[in-house]
């Protein structure tokens, strides 16, 4: 079966955002997840506030995706400076400049 991730919207305390899931297994069964992302990373970094649930919900999947028999997904996790610069790169790759300024040519006649 596949898993339904659903965010239910995220709290916010004078250091950090935390981001509520609702993560559906089978039907009637589900698990509670949340995801804190400090508020100084979207000072120190080209993070967004409109980043935080898909960087929230990406982590999320992420854990999940490693879980195994033995090892269960953390009900609870921070984002680091690595979850955000891993973000970023994803979503916010470098410009390629496609203009190039023109170059400066001697005019003819000119003393």
């Amino acid at each position: 079966m596949k898993i339904l991730i659903q965010s239910e919207g995220f709290t916010v305390s004078t250091t950090c955002r935390t981001y509520n899931f609702q993560v559906t297994d089978s039907p009637g069964e589900y698990r509670k997840f949340t995801v804190e992302v400090s508020l100084k990373s979207f000072q120190a970094t080209p993070l967004k506030f409109q980043d935080g649930p898909l960087l929230t919900r990406e982590r999320v999947e992420q854990e999940l995706d490693r879980e195994t028999e033995v090892a269960h997904a953390q009900a609870h996790m921070k984002i680091g400076d690595p979850d955000i610069l891993q973000y970023l790169e994803r979503h916010y790759p470098p410009k390629v400049r496609k203009w190039t300024p023109p170059t400066k040519t001697s005019v003819a006649g000119s003393v």
